[in-house]
């Protein structure tokens, strides 16, 4: 019997980077996936893979910044599953830009994508959650170690992010709900080219943390014994540039 047999896992942006990776690697633990993303053909082509070690595997393809689709969503969750068991934000959104320049719109579409959208798809399914003594893991960002220039208005969704997962744990702790956070640096994901593209650098993927490691990172956690709880973890790229 693997780890997580049988328990329901939601995952959003699962389509790519690091939330499929984690999905794979729920699967192999024996999860029932909800695979949420925006393409539903990318979706569809981790839900393929993950059909081979995962009991039961479902593809939401929703934009969760509109309000109704979460609402939407839980009735499924509800219809498909019937619990939730773990619930992983991996979705968001990035860009970059001097405060000098940067719009106030640009900032309130971040915020829509990475504050918002998973403060309210944690709110809605959170009854669900309790129900099962289940976790939550949230995938931050190391950003909020150090927000160098251009990327304030991200990194302000960062933390509030981590504000929102530090909260909640005293608020769910007791219900013998977990919340985890994680902050990786530079990983291996289409986002990490383009990021690498916008700052004139050339992309070495190899010289990254690859999105399995961070997968591989909230799968130890959340299978530990419920005698105990990881808060917040901080994982880098071990390759240094010279």
């Amino acid at each position: 019997m693997t780890v997580l047999n049988d328990r329901i896992a939601v995952i959003t942006g699962a389509s790519s980077g690091i939330g499929r990776a984690i999905a794979l690697n729920l699967a192999q633990q024996g999860a029932k996936l909800a695979l949420i993303g925006r393409n539903l053909e990318r979706l569809e082509e981790v839900a393929a893979i993950a059909q081979k070690t995962a009991p039961k595997v479902i593809t939401y393809s929703i934009d969760l910044t509109v309000e109704e689709n979460i609402g939407k969503l839980k009735t499924n969750l509800e219809r498909d599953f019937g619990r939730v068991d773990l619930l992983v934000h991996s979705a968001g959104a990035f860009s970059m830009g001097l405060l000098e320049k940067t719009s106030v719109e640009k900032l309130d579409w971040l915020y829509q994508t990475n504050v918002r959208a998973p403060y309210l798809l944690t709110q809605t399914l959170l009854p669900m959650i309790l129900s099962t003594r289940g976790q939550i893991v949230f995938i931050n960002s190391s950003v909020i170690q150090r927000a160098r220039a251009n990327v304030g208005q991200f990194a302000a969704t960062q933390h509030a992010l981590k504000a929102i997962a530090d909260s909640l744990r005293e608020e769910v702790n007791a219900n013998q709900v977990r919340v985890l956070s994680i902050y990786p640096g530079r990983t291996a994901t289409p986002r990490q080219a383009i990021i690498h593209q916008m700052e004139a650098k050339p992309y070495h993927p190899e010289h990254l943390m690859q999105p399995e490691d961070v997968a591989s990172v909230v799968t130890n956690a959340i299978c530990l014994p419920r005698s105990a709880e990881v808060t917040d973890i901080n994982i880098r790229p071990f390759a240094k540039p010279i």
